[in-house]
């Protein structure tokens, strides 16, 4: 690699151009041997369970999450991975030719795959036969106008089965929430087509009668808050949210971030805001727990419980602890409090032998072959190391609390760095 940089300096302007475009093709290729053996290991993996005798609806389960981990992605995609390869090698061979040779990207290819996903094999066949197999037609081509030809097809084939699958999707309504940028938060509502419009038409008449300093985004956002949660917008919410401070920065002598749970890290002036509010509006109730974090690594190491029952303290510990499921890659919210180790099999209710997890990553790990072995170092740190049936290991340590580290300075690296110091004011 050190080489390629050395001789990039040496190119022209055109050289370089036609280096970028030969990566490009290169990438597209390398998703394409990815969805060939991705497609191999499925097939492989199914064969060799049913050999077995591991029923027909079990045989493959934890497999795409194995893909995910291997691509070091989260294993939530490891099921599109997983279908994009069958899709690909088995149905679509003109999609999987256009992507080996560079002229569709991954993504492309994964659009056409996913405008397909309703029709049967034969019309899946005919689709990408008619899209791909002249690959000069898809010159020129952006993502916006791939996924159109590909839905136009696909409702010239078969529109009884667009209509099945738009139907269906309304079953799929849903509302997330992941971090934004300076201490703001995305919360999405992915919703059917007509109370979406209805919602956001609601918000808009809203901003459109009322005047004040506000902007009319502001005046949106604010009535959604509104809305939702039957309060003005600027006032604190009887809803419990995990907010981890240090003392100094809860009483402003220090300015070490602070941890919203489910959200990350935020500034101590924010941090302050939100407790204030809290304190401050009669109609909230702000509660204090006492965390005890080791001072060297960070670790959450002790937790005082206003609970009485054991179980529900042990799994705040956990969600404060780990934050997000401890699957690596995965950033996904705990839904499941987990034994590493079963407890059929003889694991403790622990702290140590407890992983956060969300509700997919926990069921992938109870597929025959998952193995998570869970510890903690001197320093409390938790670890917690996760093997696949293939043998592949993946690890993940708890993230640290919020909070200045101590860090163990020798007397040798004390004296050095007086002497460097002495020689730079010598010089």
């Amino acid at each position: 690699m050190a080489s390629i940089l050395e001789h990039m300096f040496d190119y022209d302007e055109a050289a370089l151009i036609e280096r970028i475009a030969t990566l490009e093709r290169e990438k597209s290729a390398a998703a394409a041997a990815q969805a060939r053996a991705t497609a191999r290991l499925d097939e492989l993996r199914r064969a060799a369970e049913a050999a077995a005798g591991v029923p027909a609806r079990k045989r493959g389960r934890g497999l795409a999450s194995e893909v995910a981990l291997a691509r070091r992605d989260c294993p939530n995609k490891g099921g599109r991975h997983l279908g994009f390869a069958r899709a690909l090698v088995h149905e679509m061979p003109h999609t999987l030719a256009a992507l080996e040779c560079g002229v569709l990207s991954e993504w492309r290819a994964t659009l056409i795959v996913r405008e397909s996903a309703c029709l049967s094999v034969d019309d899946r066949r005919v689709l990408d036969e008619e899209m791909c197999a002249d690959m000069s037609k898809l010159d020129g081509l952006g993502d916006n106008r791939i996924e159109a030809d590909a839905k136009k097809i696909a409702y010239r084939l078969d529109p009884q089965a667009v209509v099945d699958r738009a139907a269906k999707a309304a079953s799929e309504r849903n509302v997330s929430c992941r971090p934004a940028p300076d201490a703001m938060t995305y919360v999405t509502a992915l919703l059917p087509v007509g109370q979406g419009v209805a919602v956001y038409a609601a918000l808009k008449r809203s901003a459109d009668t009322t005047f004040d300093d506000r902007s009319r985004g502001q005046v949106m956002a604010d009535t959604l808050v509104e809305r939702v949660t039957g309060r003005p917008a600027d006032s604190a919410t009887p809803v419990a949210v995990n907010l981890v401070i240090t003392d100094e920065s809860l009483l402003g002598g220090d300015d070490v971030p602070a941890d919203i749970a489910g959200y990350g890290p935020v500034p101590a002036s924010v941090g302050r805001h939100l407790v204030n509010a809290a304190v401050s509006d009669k109609r909230s109730k702000a509660t204090l727990r006492r965390l005890y974090r080791h001072p060297r690594s960070g670790a959450l190491v002790a937790m005082e419980s206003r609970k009485r029952l054991f179980p529900k303290g042990l799994a705040t510990f956990i969600n404060l602890r780990d934050g997000t499921c401890r699957t690596p890659y995965c950033n996904a919210p705990i839904r499941h409090r987990d034994h590493a180790e079963p407890a059929r099999r003889g694991g403790p209710t622990s702290a140590v032998n407890g992983l956060g997890e969300c509700e997919a990553c926990n069921y992938a790990k109870e597929a025959p072959g998952w193995r998570v072995i869970t510890s903690t170092d001197e320093q409390g740190r938790h670890g917690a190391q996760f093997t696949t049936p293939t043998g592949a290991r993946y690890s993940s340590v708890a993230p640290p609390l919020p909070g200045l580290t101590v860090v163990d300075v020798s007397t040798l690296e004390v004296r050095i760095g007086i002497e460097l110091a002495a020689m730079g004011h010598a010089a």
